[in-house]
């Protein structure tokens, strides 16, 4: 059995390195029988592997695209290039795309060899990323945000030491439900066990998080759903995110590779689109709209348009 499921794993090996291979030389590859070969890709075909079959005296074998994505067999190249691909994901390189991100970060994490983690973490830790338009400060260790992940999907309390806007440092412990991204920012929707109330929590202030053991029956949480209920928590502490608005006379196309990765970018026509950005402040909006290299047009929020005003003034008297 033992023999029967390596090479299985063999032939998938296999079939994922070409996209065709001739029955005679994959047999010859497993040192199998061709019979033995048909048995082999029926059970990768149980497995949810759509393994196609030639007839003939030049047919063969090949993966074809199935209606569901089976399990994946991956070398130790490709698991770090997984995780470090995640990684850079999960700090919103690509529009959208941060939470699944993360949560496929975790599961890859959690079943990745000791040695593999390492070489992960090596090659984060020595990697200058070269994005620009983060909030200073703001970043959020990748292993922070798996460690959460994996306690939001497995209902498990979490402590850690959690630094207020005023710099005063406490410690918590809480029931996680989700993490969000708003913004730049990553953050926790969580139920404080000590203040018995519902919280969310800046991400990238939060310490040293570990889990408890103590498993828990997730409550039901206060709003529509976690992104809503930290965007509405933010807004009341006073930390009000900008949400800008520009038409922007170019392509979707050219702006989206200019801008797309810290903004939503909306077709109009050929020539404009719609260009959304949510941010802390007027800065980092107002450098990404000069970049598209195109003239635009502010619809929201107003004060964007003095402080365009007071840029094009300063760069006039340069």
């Amino acid at each position: 059995m033992a023999n029967t499921s390596t090479r299985t794993l063999r032939l998938l090996s296999l079939l994922q390195t070409h996209r065709f291979w001739p029955g005679t030389e994959l047999a010859e590859r497993l040192d199998v029988s061709v019979r033995t070969l048909r048995r082999d890709v029926e059970r990768l075909r149980e497995l949810g592997y759509p393994v196609e079959a030639r007839r003939g005296a030049d047919g063969g074998y090949q993966l074809a695209a199935g209606a569901v994505l089976p399990p994946l067999v991956i070398d130790d190249e490709e698991a770090v290039a997984l995780a470090v691909g995640l990684q850079t994901a999960a700090q919103g390189a690509v529009e959208g795309i941060a939470e699944s991100s993360v949560r496929v970060l975790a599961k890859v994490v959690q079943v990745m060899p000791v040695r593999l983690r390492r070489r992960v973490e090596a090659l984060r830790a020595m990697t200058v990323p070269t994005g620009w338009g983060a909030a200073s400060g703001t970043s959020v260790d990748a292993s922070v945000l798996t460690t959460i992940a994996l306690a939001c999907r497995d209902s498990e309390r979490i402590r850690f030491g959690y630094t207020s806007a005023g710099g005063d440092r406490t410690e918590r412990e809480v029931e996680p439900h989700r993490l969000v991204r708003l913004g730049r920012r990553w953050y926790l929707a969580a139920y404080d066990l000590v203040r018995q109330d519902w919280r969310s929590f800046r991400v990238d202030r939060l310490s040293g998080p570990e889990t408890t053991g103590a498993r828990f029956r997730p409550r039901e949480l206060p709003a529509v759903d976690a992104a809503e209920f930290v965007r509405v928590n933010v807004d009341e502490r006073g930390t009000r995110s900008c949400q800008v608005e520009v038409i922007v006379d170019a392509p979707a196309g050219v702006a989206r590779k200019r801008i797309g990765r810290w903004s939503t970018i909306e077709e109009i026509d050929a020539d404009h689109c719609r260009v959304h950005m949510t941010a802390d402040g007027l800065e980092w909006p107002t450098s990404a709209l000069g970049m598209v290299g195109a003239d635009f047009h502010i619809v929201k929020p107003p004060e964007l348009r003095a402080y365009v005003q007071e840029w094009a003034a300063r760069f006039g008297r340069a």
